[in-house]
């Protein structure tokens, strides 16, 4: 049986997101939605979960002296990693010592904080096929790894969000400029670089994957319906539920999203990606928390990926039900500034079947995720058309050079 309390009560059920993005405003969102007192931390002020919040935080989360104080001093009852660059191994003390259970686990976070630990528990522990890879630590062992792998290959920091830092790399002469950009975009310096071959694919998925209890207290796996996705330099930009692939290759990854899942253990959702062509499918990540490309469930699904993760972590029951076809378009900055507004709200809102999602994010870079489109139609093109279109209407204006225009 699930006891909820009262938020700011002593009976209070208390989640302490570490990351309060985007992402992490919409799990506050449905946390609260159900009573539950909602902490939340970032490395910078006015994140988007801090403006929706009981309580927030500021701290380095790569401190393990500040992690744990934050949490000693809240005692929550969850601890909910939003993003990988936190101190996995304080929270594996954290939950060693039975001070809050974290989500899915401790070792799961710290098993996906880095590419490096996922790739190897995949490829060479459950042995799921994946591209051929290498590490590299300096750009002496990148020379040498991209020589063993070959050209075409992709070069990622073992340690990024989003795709960010990747590089395709068709020949020697691009290396230099890869590891520039990998050391530039990672969450650490002197970053450790994967190698990846390229692999001919058709497209891309993202699996979520909902580890949630039984009424018997046994864990059930569940999965949504497969969502595609378009990246530009690494970063989503487009997303569409569901994506149309053979039965094979759908039981293929089903059957690998499980596998890896059950392997990191714990309760809530994974966004596990695949690479798709005709019937073949490899693995390619896993984040053990909502995905990017998911928002898309905000329109489309009867529960999102947010509500899922949140019941998930509750022990309440959960649908993976879709409601109906649906897409997303990412929103850009386009400018750095502080403080940006938003113009053509009510014309991007006159495309039928339409929503949009304003992060609330305090400064805007060029290439800084700021809010997102969401539509629904009869079939996935129109969903995506409509999503893009939505996107396409609003323009991100700079406070500093242009007037304030009235409602």
């Amino acid at each position: 049986m699930t006891v909820l309390g009262t938020p700011l009560t002593r009976d209070a059920v208390r989640l302490l997101l570490l990351g309060s993005g985007e992402l992490g405003k919409e799990v506050a969102i449905e946390a609260q939605r159900l009573g539950v007192e909602v902490v939340a931390v970032d490395r910078y002020a006015d994140a988007p979960a801090h403006q929706v919040a009981h309580r927030s935080y500021v701290i380095d989360m790569r401190d393990p002296q500040a992690v744990r104080d934050v949490i000693m001093k809240e005692r929550p009852d969850f601890v909910v990693p939003e993003l990988e660059a936190i101190a996995t191994e304080t929270l594996m003390e954290i939950e060693n010592e039975g001070l809050a259970e974290v989500i899915p686990t401790a070792r799961g976070a710290y098993l996906t904080m880095n590419r490096e630990g996922i790739r190897r528990l995949a490829a060479e522990e459950l042995k799921i096929p994946t591209s051929r890879y290498a590490f590299a630590g300096s750009f002496e062992e990148l020379e040498e790894a991209c020589m063993h792998i070959g050209f075409p290959c992709v070069i990622k920091p073992v340690m990024s969000s989003s795709g960010k830092g990747q590089s395709y790399v068709r020949t020697k002469a691009e290396l230099a400029a890869a590891w520039e950009e990998a050391q530039k975009k990672s969450r650490v310096a002197m970053a450790r670089v994967i190698v990846e071959s390229f692999i001919e694919f058709q497209f891309e998925i993202t699996l979520l994957t909902v580890r949630a209890g039984t009424q018997g207290g046994e864990i059930e796996t569940h999965f949504c319906e497969p969502i595609g996705h378009r990246q530009e330099h690494g970063d989503y930009v487009e997303s569409w539920q569901p994506q149309p692939m053979s039965e094979k290759a759908l039981c293929r990854a089903r059957e690998m999203a499980l596998r890896v899942t059950n392997a990191l253990g714990g309760r809530g959702i994974f966004g596990c990606e695949f690479f798709v062509d005709e019937d073949q499918v490899w693995f390619s990540e896993v984040s053990p928390r909502p995905h990017d490309t998911g928002l898309v469930t905000l329109a489309s699904q009867y529960q999102s990926e947010f509500e899922l993760h949140v019941r998930a972590i509750l022990g309440l029951p959960v649908s993976t039900e879709l409601m109906r076809p649906g897409a997303s378009a990412v929103i850009y900055g386009g400018r750095d500034a502080v403080g940006v507004r938003f113009a053509h709200v009510d014309q991007a809102l006159r495309v039928p079947g339409t929503k949009l999602r304003l992060f609330g994010k305090p400064e805007s870079f060029v290439k800084r995720r700021m809010g997102v489109a969401l539509a629904v139609a009869a079939d996935v093109e129109t969903a995506r058309r409509r999503a893009r279109d939505c996107a396409a209407q609003i323009e991100v204006l700079d406070p500093t050079t242009e007037p304030k225009r009235a409602l």
